[in-house]
């Protein structure tokens, strides 16, 4: 039944350099993932068949699978190696090229920094359905996963296969594992929890975020095959796709991702607007056309940056709100109950999570 709901064509696939107008993943995850399966004996065929698809309908690198069908993909992938941690092994599996010519960007990129914001620059050329941004709180990085997607029973699927494949492409491209490298999903506990240790990273659920962190010394790391031509051409190519798919448009996403600063704290309107290369004007009247504000989505990620210092028990609330860019924890306390309802000590004590809206 799920199959028949789901069933597209190779036409609707084809999309060529038409804008999108709705998400989705690059088709070549579709050919990662048939990979993947064959360690199970799971033909293509078997695979692809069960969602209406075929394999000359992947042939199009250009063309991008909808939600849906990717959703029913990952299911019938789960369904037919008998593999509930298959997320694991898509992420484990992973390699740049992967994302087309962000990969190639990503490859030739100087330090992970750098490829972190090439990443956070060109991401939906490869999914608009979800985003990455930096943070930096003194020694700690973060590399934060935003979804803007229904992902329905393959929700851990993706977001598990997403985090494992974050730190799978940096051991490739750096030679080194990311040092003390911890991933955080605000997913339930999963039942097959067990069988993820093997990805060589500490697993808490139950998150504020989905999120990589890792030792912030970490983001001067070289790349072994830094490339500066290359890495310039296949930027311009990113770019020209997010020309063609109309993605230049999606400056709520972009504006979300710049807000935090990768020194700490978090960018003013006019730095975030710097940027981009945009006059503060024109960025707030293009937020505002999507029916965002700038101090509306700083608030936000001032409250979600909030969330996961409290859970670190090493800081006190004065000092939580002076990394928050509070003069003092009374202004803090006072936004935080206008986020909350409660106060941040109160939050910290029950663990409560009626906030997450």
């Amino acid at each position: 039944m799920l199959a028949q709901l789901l069933r597209v064509s190779q036409n609707s696939l084809n999309l060529g350099h038409v804008a999108v107008k709705q998400h989705g993943f690059r088709v070549g995850h579709a050919t990662h993932l048939i990979e993947v399966v064959k360690r199970w004996q799971v033909s293509a065929d078997d695979l692809l068949s069960g969602v209406g698809l075929s394999q000359e309908a992947l042939a199009d690198p250009r063309a991008r699978l909808p939600i849906p069908t990717w959703v029913a993909l990952l299911e019938r992938a789960r369904l037919l190696s008998g593999e509930p941690a298959i997320g694991l092994y898509i992420g484990l599996h992973s390699r740049p090229t992967l994302y087309g010519y962000l990969g190639f960007a990503l490859m030739s990129a100087s330090t992970i920094r750098e490829a972190i914001e090439l990443s956070v620059r060109y991401g939906s050329t490869v999914t608009t359905a979800l985003s990455v941004r930096l943070r930096v709180e003194k020694r700690v990085a973060s590399l934060i996963v935003d979804e803007h997607a229904d992902f329905g029973s393959a929700r851990d699927i993706i977001i598990i296969a997403t985090l494992v494949a974050l730190r799978q492409i940096s051991k490739t491209l750096t030679g080194r594992e990311l040092s003390t490298s911890v991933a955080d999903f605000a997913l339930p506990r999963p039942d097959y929890s067990g069988k993820l240790g093997v990805c060589g990273m500490r697993l808490n659920f139950d998150q504020p975020v989905h999120r990589l962190s890792f030792d912030a010394r970490s983001l001067d790391l070289p790349y072994i095959m830094p490339d500066r031509a290359s890495m310039l051409l296949a930027r311009d190519q990113c770019q020209r796709e997010l020309d063609a798919f109309g993605l230049n448009g999606r400056v709520v996403e972009r504006v979300r991702g710049l807000i935090s600063s990768p020194q700490g704290g978090c960018r003013s309107l006019e730095e975030v607007a710097a940027e981009l290369h945009q006059s503060t004007r024109t960025l707030k009247r293009q937020l505002a056309t999507h029916g965002a504000s700038f101090s509306t989505l700083r608030d936000n990620e001032l409250r979600e940056r909030a969330l996961v210092l409290l859970r670190s028990s090493e800081l006190t609330l004065t000092e939580i709100a002076l990394r928050l860019g509070y003069s003092n924890v009374t202004n803090f306390e006072r936004a935080f109950r206008r986020w909350t309802t409660t106060s941040p000590a109160e939050w910290r004590r029950t663990g409560d999570r009626v906030d997450r809206a």
